[in-house]
């Protein structure tokens, strides 16, 4: 993103949980395992707003919202999203990236999203797929390429065996100011492609993008 804060993440999590239910979430296996007994996570992965966290101010940094979660999902009620945008205008020195895997309902919120905001989705493949409940990756795609929003983001991970043309040509017309690619670290024995084939999807994406390379193996 910025190169001045580009590499100073920060996550921020005013709203955690998600209904997606992708098979290979980590988030979900953390917030069940590790962090059940905090009480922010008291009740497992159910979607919540953690009141506390509106008010916390960020200084020069750019910040992941909602990682442990999807702030965008459909059952997140309006005036929860409303408050978190509200909220971002708190840092005007911060970048805020929203990371969903429903971007068609960023536009229900008719209003004039600061630069410092970047609208980002989870696309892993351009193929169909049964590993989660979210909208598809064609549907996702769109929804992206017809935003009006000059700073976007795609994150292709974790990726799944693809078509590289396709794929490729999908992202060109989202027209992303970044692209990450990465592979599954958690050994959920998905169906990646192979190393040679996930470079030369890079070399593609590196034509009309910065691409910021995850784990790859």
């Amino acid at each position: 993103m910025s190169g001045k804060i580009d590499g100073k993440w920060k996550t921020w999590n005013p709203v955690i949980g998600c209904l997606h239910e992708c098979s290979y979430c980590w988030a979900r296996k953390l917030a069940l395992e590790r962090l059940s007994n905090t009480e922010k996570y008291k009740h497992g992965f159910s979607p919540n707003l953690a009141e506390n966290e509106l008010s916390k101010k960020f200084r020069n940094q750019f910040v992941f919202v909602s990682d442990m979660g999807d702030l965008f999902g459909d059952w997140v009620p309006r005036e929860w999203i409303q408050r978190v945008i509200d909220a971002t205008r708190n840092s005007p020195s911060s970048e805020f990236l929203f990371l969903t895997k429903n971007p068609g309902r960023y536009t229900d919120f008719d209003q004039h999203y600061p630069d410092n905001i970047v609208f980002g989705a989870t696309i892993e493949t351009n193929r169909p797929h049964k590993y989660s409940k979210a909208p598809s990756a064609t549907e996702r795609a769109r929804a992206m390429t017809e935003l009006d929003h000059k700073r976007k983001f795609v994150c292709i991970e974790p990726i799944l065996d693809f078509d590289i043309n396709i794929l490729a040509n999908m992202i060109e017309d989202i027209a992303p100011e970044q692209v990450a690619v990465g592979y599954d670290n958690y050994h959920h024995n998905l169906p990646e492609p192979p190393l040679p084939k996930t470079l030369q999807l890079i070399e593609r994406l590196e034509k009309f993008t910065t691409v910021r390379k995850r784990s790859l193996r």
